[in-house]
């Protein structure tokens, strides 16, 4: 009987490479990146927006009245004064703001066992008129007057 040799393993060589499999594919182009970020950021900010929002009507519920009847009231005339505001906590009150960056707040008397509470406005507010101008006013109550006033400071404040 013939003795059989064990037969070799072939080992295949990698085909020549041709311009077309030496480019290394670059991926996403700057602008589809740029593009990608941005709208990573606007889910971002809608979901900010959104938890902000939870945020802000849990803080009210908590006060005691009149500040959270106050607070509600605020509320919705900023929302509807100002839409393009963001609600968010700041500092345990509510806050509303735009580009990050708050613009007013509502402080309850509560807060800090004060006889007032307080509806007021940050530095990034565009309120200046002259060499002084009031950035805080004492809230004890609502009326229709007050809300007309908040109104149009808050549509000022952020145009």
């Amino acid at each position: 009987m013939a003795e059989r040799k064990p037969a070799k393993k072939r080992t295949q060589k990698p085909a020549k490479s041709t311009s077309a499999t030496r480019r290394k594919s670059k991926g996403f182009t700057a602008e589809e990146r740029a593009a990608m970020k941005e709208r990573a950021q606007e889910l971002k900010a809608e979901a900010r927006k959104a938890d902000g929002e939870k945020e802000v009507l849990a803080k009210i519920a908590e006060m005691p009245e009149p500040d959270r009847s106050m607070a509600k009231r605020l509320h919705a005339i900023i929302k509807a004064s100002a839409p393009a505001l963001s609600p968010k906590t700041w500092y345990g009150m509510p806050a509303y703001a735009k580009d990050g960056k708050i613009v007013c707040f509502f402080q309850s008397a509560d807060k800090f066992k004060s006889r007032y509470a307080t509806f007021g406005f940050n530095d990034t507010a565009n309120l200046d008129k002259g060499a002084m101008w009031p950035t805080s006013f004492a809230l004890k109550e609502l009326t229709p007057a007050e809300e007309a006033k908040i109104g149009a400071l808050v549509k000022k404040a952020v145009s």
